[in-house]
């Protein structure tokens, strides 16, 4: 005797349906608090059978209602939004949606499909996917204050932006906010200049290295010629986007840091590490975005839910071009994108397939385009990635070539 519960999530609230042989025994709108939780729970409860949990996912939405059927050990299935509209949607040409009729369909249509139950991952796994998406939230913030730091500077000393055209240092910026302004290191001395920055900014910097870049900024001072004043708002916006900018980098060391070591816990983490081109941070950003390996059953799946499975579309005579689904996790996809990149940039330093592999796309008789290459390659390292994690190998060059041919 099996029973489904049906919900259709939306913020703060959901809609839930009972159903048994398309039977519904119970409706009604439950509020996502400890009460509505509890009233859900207990109705449940009433039922003696195998029961199933159906909801979809609605992103921050949807993470109280699978905290609460974790918490109570039920099981459930969390269906993508793309796959429930479609099953919603199944047999009907009618365009009708209301919170109440998607979860009746939810859990009339239940035995209809092979709706996998949702794997639990343990909780290293869950809170190296925080840590993966915070820093990279902090990378995109980083981005725009730099923008909006380049916008500024143009106006007061666009000079200063000599100090930080590779990346950005910390030394760099505290110089910025102590002197967002040519007059301000004018009105100064080169010794009063470096004494000012050794003792304001927060990491260590020897005498002569300090000195050096009081000699720097007055000579870019001597040759500026500012378009506002020093008590103008875009001189206070450089000051401030220094600051803030400082912040973000300290912020984004601290999250390295306990992203690493919450990563080490893992045996995978060792094993990525051994592949050429894949660094501590990038393995750890990994494990984050692809979580536990072994709840696929199979490397594809693996790139169906990063979104590098091919779309392809005929019909009649018409053949379209195979191009990669992107339903997947973008986030993954990118982390993957830029580890085939940063191998690519260091392939002197070690012997790596996936490089050759590269190389070899480009040099065919038709060679392929760059990303249409680097896409493929994504594919081999996945697949590579998980052989690894399943057979607990560290990366062997020579067998991985052997294996290639």
């Amino acid at each position: 005797m099996e029973f489904v519960t049906a919900l259709d999530v939306s913020m703060g609230k959901s809609y839930a349906v009972i159903y048994q042989d398309q039977t519904c025994l119970y409706e009604g709108e439950i509020a996502h608090n400890q009460y509505g939780f509890q009233q859900l729970l207990e109705k449940i409860q009433r039922f003696t059978g195998k029961m199933m949990v159906v909801f979809e996912s609605t992103g921050i939405y949807s993470k109280p209602v699978e905290a609460f059927c974790q918490k109570n050990k039920l099981p459930y299935c969390l269906l993508n939004p793309l796959a429930a509209k479609k099953q919603l949607e199944q047999g009907t040409l009618r365009s009708w949606k209301t919170d109440k009729h998607d979860a009746h369909v939810l859990a009339q249509s239940h035995p209809l499909h092979k709706r996998e139950e949702k794997i639990h991952q343990s909780d290293v796994y869950q809170n190296l996917r925080d840590l993966s998406r915070f820093y990279q939230e902090i990378e995109e913030e980083i981005k725009r204050m730099r923008m909006y730091l380049h916008n500024a500077l143009q106006l007061s000393f666009p000079e200063l932006e000599q100090f930080f055209s590779s990346r950005l240092t910390p030394y760099a910026l505290a110089l910025i906010e102590l002197f967002p302004h040519p007059a301000l290191v004018l009105s100064s001395s080169i010794t009063k200049i470096k004494n000012r920055f050794v003792n304001h900014t927060t990491k260590n910097i020897s005498q002569a290295r300090a000195k050096q870049k009081a000699v720097d900024i007055m000579n870019y001072a001597q040759s500026s010629y500012p378009a506002v004043s020093q008590s103008s708002v875009p001189t206070q916006k450089v000051q401030y986007y220094a600051r803030q900018l400082l912040h973000l980098l300290e912020e984004k060391e601290r999250i390295s840091r306990e992203m690493i070591t919450e990563a080490k816990k893992l045996p995978e983490f060792d094993l990525l590490i051994s592949f050429p081109g894949i660094g501590e941070i990038s393995a750890a950003l990994v494990i984050g975005e692809l979580g536990d390996l072994f709840r696929f059953s199979n490397h594809k799946k693996v790139n169906a839910f990063i979104g590098i499975d091919i779309r392809r579309y005929q019909s009649g005579k018409y053949t379209g071009q195979d191009h990669i689904n992107k339903r997947g996790n973008p986030k993954g996809r990118k982390i993957l994108y830029f580890i085939i990149r940063n191998m690519i940039r260091q392939q002197k330093a070690a012997p790596n397939h996936i490089v050759d592999y590269y190389y070899k796309l480009k040099k065919q008789p038709t060679p392929k385009k760059d990303k249409v290459a680097v896409v493929a390659c994504m594919n081999k390292l996945i697949k590579c990635m998980y052989s690894m994690i399943r057979n607990n190998t560290k990366y062997d060059y020579s067998y991985a070539v052997s294996m290639d041919q």
